[in-house]
């Protein structure tokens, strides 16, 4: 029987080359731009003997870009404010 050295270099029977992970596909990075937002306001008033505000006058203002931010009542007034970004 012969016997022959191996040359260590080559081996009898390699290897499979080892699986590489798969990494997900990379989302280019997210920046956030903030501005200081400068409202305008809007002050609505009605009196005790007018009618009150109605869903048309408030959807009306609604579609103009106004925002209701409050409602206070002083000496028999209503008053409605209403904000939204300047333009």
């Amino acid at each position: 029987m012969l016997i022959q050295p191996l040359d260590p270099s080559q081996t009898p029977h390699p290897y499979p080359p080892a699986p590489q992970p798969r990494t997900p596909p990379t989302q280019p990075s997210m920046v956030y731009v903030y501005e200081q937002t400068r409202w305008e306001y809007k002050v609505l008033l009605k009196d005790a003997d007018e009618q009150p505000a109605s869903e048309a006058d408030l959807n009306a203002l609604g579609a103009d870009g106004w925002e209701l931010a409050g409602v206070g009542s002083i000496a028999g007034r209503t008053q409605f404010y209403f904000k939204r970004p300047r333009r």
